[in-house]
């Protein structure tokens, strides 16, 4: 799941991205444009039942990402804002930062 917060200014949009904890095994990782695709540098923390972590990314701009779970297996956010085929054959989830 998403969730956008822009600062008072607009310059930067804070957005979490949270999965359910019952997917997780041990680990999951957000893997995507704003981080080179590195599946080590961004993982997220269990609150509350769900993992999630917390980017500020630059508005008027589209990112690509999936999470990978455990290591092992790619799964894209439900409510992403839109989907697009990559190169192996799948989708991406795409978050879009407006304005």
């Amino acid at each position: 799941m998403l969730n956008k917060k822009f600062t008072p200014k607009r310059t930067v949009c804070k957005v979490t991205f949270s999965i359910p904890s019952e997917v997780v095994t041990n680990e999951v990782a957000l893997v995507g444009d704003f981080n080179d695709w590195d599946t080590e540098s961004t993982k997220l923390t269990k609150k509350n039942g769900v993992y999630e972590t917390e980017l500020r990314l630059k508005p008027e701009t589209e990112y690509k990402f999936r999470y990978l779970i455990d290591g092992t297996t790619w799964e894209n956010d439900y409510a992403a804002d839109a989907y697009t085929a990559n190169e192996f054959g799948t989708e991406d989830s795409v978050v879009i930062v407006g304005k």
